[in-house]
């Protein structure tokens, strides 16, 4: 698809789900990769998040691939953190090429019932770690004069409301902004920015029990029960993306046949966006909690 021989891709939530599967693609494409995370739970999402074994997975999976890899445990919402892995990527390769700012999270809750705390912690993974992610490698990016690509995770739900995700919407809408104004910046240096905006990809993010309840109505809910609410979203008769087909959006994005394309937002939808799936019955606040149709 594209030769990234010899680049060097900074990957973040790199453990699991879509960030493995862009860690693996960038891998075939001859890219070493730079992939970091945070391993551990965030107390204020239900939905299970990765484990330091699933960042060593990660790293095997590549070495099984031909990749050469580097992974750190580190959090995207800390400054020190995200300098520590440039650091470490610039010792190991002494460049870096692509950053792919992927790392995120979800909790489920009314605005009306909203804690502090998961407005807190959803947009600082989601919209602070994609800032503090970026920065500390613009400088050797920039120094380097190689040009390169940035790429930053935003959602469809950062071009459409969802009901119940106040802070995922606004931190999705946010990293959009971000990524305008850093195309605008780094143009002069040859550096790309642009955004994907997934719908619900087959990753642990979507395909959980939290989720199947949401949709369902039914605490044993399974992925089965669930998929036919999630594909009454989507144009192309399908409940979810698979991850590999955001990589192949990554791995363009990333390379030569994209070089003419920066400032973008890509839907990867299955024509959700065009489908336009919410109305205000289904968005109507509950003062119970619930939601009327159990969407997202």
């Amino acid at each position: 698809m594209s030769d990234l021989t010899g680049k060097v891709a900074l990957i973040s939530g790199a453990a699991r789900g879509q960030g493995r599967s862009h860690a693996l693609a960038l891998a075939r494409e001859g890219a070493h990769i730079v992939g970091f995370d945070l391993c551990e739970q965030i107390p204020t999402t239900r939905i299970p998040m990765s484990s330091p074994a699933d960042l060593e997975e990660t790293e095997r999976l590549v070495k099984d691939a031909g990749g050469e890899v580097l992974t750190v445990v580190a959090d995207a919402r800390v400054s020190a953190d995200t300098q520590r892995v440039v650091d470490a990527a610039m010792e190991r390769f002494g460049r870096i090429d692509i950053v792919v700012a992927n790392a995120g999270i979800d909790s489920i809750d009314p605005t009306i019932d909203m804690p502090d705390d998961a407005w807190d912690d959803v947009i600082a993974v989601n919209l602070t770690g994609v800032f503090r992610t970026i920065r500390p490698a613009l400088r050797p990016m920039i120094e380097a004069g190689n040009g390169g690509s940035i790429v930053i995770t935003s959602s469809c739900a950062g071009l459409t409301p969802y009901p119940n995700h106040i802070h995922y919407g606004a931190a999705k809408y946010g990293v959009i902004g971000v990524m305008q104004c850093l195309a605008l910046e780094l143009a002069a240096h040859r550096i790309r920015v642009n955004a994907l905006a997934p719908s619900a990809v087959r990753t642990d993010l979507a395909l959980n029990p939290v989720l199947f309840e949401l949709f369902t109505g039914r605490s044993d809910a399974t992925a089965e029960d669930a998929a036919p609410i999630f594909q009454n979203l989507n144009l192309i008769e399908r409940p979810w993306i698979e991850p590999e087909e955001v990589s192949n959006a990554v791995v363009w994005l990333s390379g030569d046949m994209a070089k003419a394309i920066t400032g973008i937002v890509l839907p990867i939808d299955l024509g959700f966006m065009i489908k336009g799936p919410f109305n205000a019955k289904d968005a109507a606040i509950r003062i119970d909690g619930s939601n009327a149709a159990g969407l997202i």
